[in-house]
């Protein structure tokens, strides 16, 4: 029953005393199905989540007073996370609930309150990569952080794990020799974030290969372009693909889908973007953005990054590469960007995303290659001198990081 309002003096009949009583044994229940908003009637009852899919519920000031309680639960397969709207909502345990998972947000004025979870699934604790103990929002976790394959083990009945990881990024196009055509670079390695349950036992960890560069020298214009970065995995669990590559001939671009892709390469002089891999969203899965234009004989387009698309060339100065993804918001720390765009090859080679893509080659030089574990596209090939090819740089490998509440 939602929480009632009597007036001084006022007599309760039969029914609602019998009412307030029931309530103690059994509150009203509000069932769920999507991520929902609470509101003032909520205040006394249970918000019931059931969702295969993750789902939030926000929680904003101004609805409730101090001394209010709102339960939740959550019965769905899909992890539901209170989060904090317009109120700010403090715990010692964890606000994503697991399956079969819940607790009591209790507040202590308009605008604050602070959620107690029931004994249900908290977070594990595991080990592999390279541990650190970092801090993000005032809440202490332990990071784990994978740069090369290797096994993530989940100790005594597993729990959960907030994960973000990174796909390896493509490579960029080489110029095309008999031309003056530069080549495209590279995209980003697509993103994901989640919130999930892991059963104890071992899990091996794969991170994504950055893409081949777009090799220079005498050739088919279709044996320019760059190599797609490769996939970043977590057991049979979670997986995130690798970026596009950067295209030359837009005749032989290679052809993907935009759930599978991260960011995509961009097009090589005279030709338009590779627009297949175009932004996709899946729950917390963003997986980059699309790479700009080239312009004809002149430059080639920037590569997608997982914040933003590439850059077209503009006149003989290739296009920038897309924004990557600041991480610090989850590994703690200062500013640290992964997952951006390599630049377009041209007379001025276009710079790279983030200042971590690959830059493109300016002149005769070669697009430079992203550094491993940036997750960003390498830099297309500039444009020949005498009509001689120029290589295209390699995307840098993808990196996965787990962490859990300690």
């Amino acid at each position: 029953m939602a929480k009632q309002d009597f007036t001084a003096g006022q007599i309760l009949t039969a029914a609602q005393m019998d009412s307030l009583q029931a309530n103690d044994y059994n509150w009203t229940v509000s069932g769920k199905t999507a991520s929902y908003t609470l509101a003032a009637a909520d205040a006394g009852t249970v918000i019931q989540m059931n969702s295969a899919s993750a789902t939030t519920i926000t929680v904003n000031n101004s609805l409730f007073t101090a001394g209010d309680t709102v339960r939740i639960t959550n019965i769905g397969a899909g992890v539901c996370t209170v989060t904090a709207g317009t109120a700010t909502v403090s715990t010692t345990g964890s606000l994503a609930l697991a399956q079969y998972g819940g607790g009591t947000l209790y507040f202590t004025s308009a605008s604050a309150s602070i959620f107690f979870p029931y004994g249900g699934i908290g977070y594990g604790t595991a080990t592999g990569g390279t541990s650190s103990s970092i801090t993000v929002g005032g809440t202490n976790y332990t990071l784990l952080s994978f740069t090369t394959d290797g096994t993530l083990t989940v100790s005594g009945s597993g729990g959960l794990f907030d994960v973000l990881m990174f796909g390896g990024g493509g490579g960029g196009s080489a110029s095309q020799d008999g031309t003056s055509r530069p080549g495209g670079a590279g995209g980003a390695g697509g993103k994901l974030q989640t919130t999930l349950y892991l059963a104890a036992g071992s899990y091996s960890v794969t991170v994504g290969a950055g893409g081949a560069g777009g090799a220079g020298g005498a050739g088919a214009a279709g044996t320019k372009n760059g190599a797609t970065g490769g996939a970043s995995i977590i057991g049979s669990i979670l997986a995130v693909a690798g970026g596009g590559p950067g295209v030359l001939a837009f005749a032989v671009a290679p052809t993907t889908t935009a759930a599978t892709k991260g960011g995509c390469g961009g097009g090589g002089s005279g030709n338009t973007n590779f627009t297949d891999g175009i932004t996709s969203i899946y729950g917390n899965t963003s997986y980059g953005y699309s790479g700009g234009n080239g312009v004809n004989d002149a430059s080639g387009g920037g590569g997608g990054g997982t914040g933003a698309i590439g850059s077209n060339g503009s006149g003989g100065t290739g296009g920038a590469g897309g924004a990557g993804t600041d991480v610090s918001a989850f590994i703690g720390g200062s500013t640290l960007y992964k997952a951006a765009g390599g630049g377009g090859g041209g007379s001025t080679g276009g710079a790279g995303g983030s200042s971590i893509g690959g830059a493109g080659g300016g002149s005769a030089a070669a697009g430079s290659a992203a550094s491993a574990n940036t997750a960003s596209g390498g830099g297309g090939g500039g444009q020949p001198s005498g009509g001689t090819s120029v290589a295209g740089g390699a995307g840098g490998s993808g990196i996965v990081y787990v962490r859990f509440k300690v």
